[in-house]
């Protein structure tokens, strides 16, 4: 039996060690700390990073203070910072980076370190409740869903847990956005676009960029990796049991020509 294993599938996804690039995954994690532990599948530590970044985010009035800079108003912005606040963000915005990065790391040399090892995958988990299985994907699709609603793409890729998690963020800083509300009314046609938009809280909307965009690079990225390990798991049945069975084959008849 494998020291390491290479990829677990089960009811709530799959997931396996391949190559990340930790440039990517630190970009992530500094656009939203949690995403790049996330994107390592890692879904406890970036969940609760997830949350500290919103906690944290929203009494240090940040993302509020760079609306306002991104406005012209930098006095406003500079009153509305908590700094107390601020000085527990910047050590927790660090870390969240370098651990991420350093994680990846670590991850890559296990993914070269198992990669010429056997795969040992169930292709198939039947549960009462669930079934899971592997079969291949279309990444933009994902991708797409992905941005219409985060969440969904992992969905489609049928990785659950990941896509439960995501879908309760989306829910939760959509609500607090108050996007929903701002669509109904522009398209209502009653109200003019400058109306519609005091509707909006930019505080909450400033995360939705990071959100939309990371799920659908997570939801692309993984579908090929989930292609990918369809492929591997394929090639390694075929070669271990058709492969041995036309060996015995040609031994067989090779046998039964010196017999006669």
């Amino acid at each position: 039996m494998a020291r390491r294993k290479r990829a677990a599938l089960n009811f709530l996804g799959s997931t396996n060690l391949c190559y990340h690039r930790p440039i990517v995954v630190a970009w992530w994690s500094a656009a939203f700390p949690g995403f790049g532990h996330m994107l390592l599948d890692m879904h406890i530590k970036g969940n609760v990073l997830f949350l500290f970044e919103i906690i944290i985010n929203v009494h240090s009035k940040l993302n509020l203070a760079m609306v306002y800079s991104f406005m012209g108003e930098f006095d406003r912005s500079i009153s509305v910072i908590n700094t107390r606040w601020i000085l527990i963000y910047i050590p927790f915005y660090f870390f969240c980076i370098s651990d991420s990065y350093r994680s990846a790391l670590k991850l890559n040399q296990l993914s070269t370190l198992t990669s010429a090892q056997p795969l040992n995958i169930k292709p198939l988990d039947l549960r009462t409740f669930e079934k899971c299985y592997l079969d291949k994907r279309v990444p933009w699709v994902a991708a797409i869903w992905s941005i219409l609603l985060p969440g969904l793409g992992q969905l489609y890729a049928r990785r659950l847990i990941t896509s439960l998690l995501l879908l309760s963020w989306s829910l939760t800083i959509y609500v607090n956005c108050h996007e929903c509300e701002y669509i109904l009314i522009l398209t209502d046609g009653i109200t003019d676009f400058q109306e519609a938009v005091k509707v909006l809280n930019p505080e909450w909307l400033l995360f939705m960029p990071s959100l939309i965009f990371g799920a659908a690079y997570d939801a692309y990225l993984k579908t090929i990796d989930t292609n990918k390990l369809f492929d591997d798991e394929q090639r390694e049945y075929l070669n271990r049991d058709w492969q041995a069975h036309k060996n015995s084959v040609l031994l067989g008849n090779r046998g039964n020509l010196i017999n006669e």
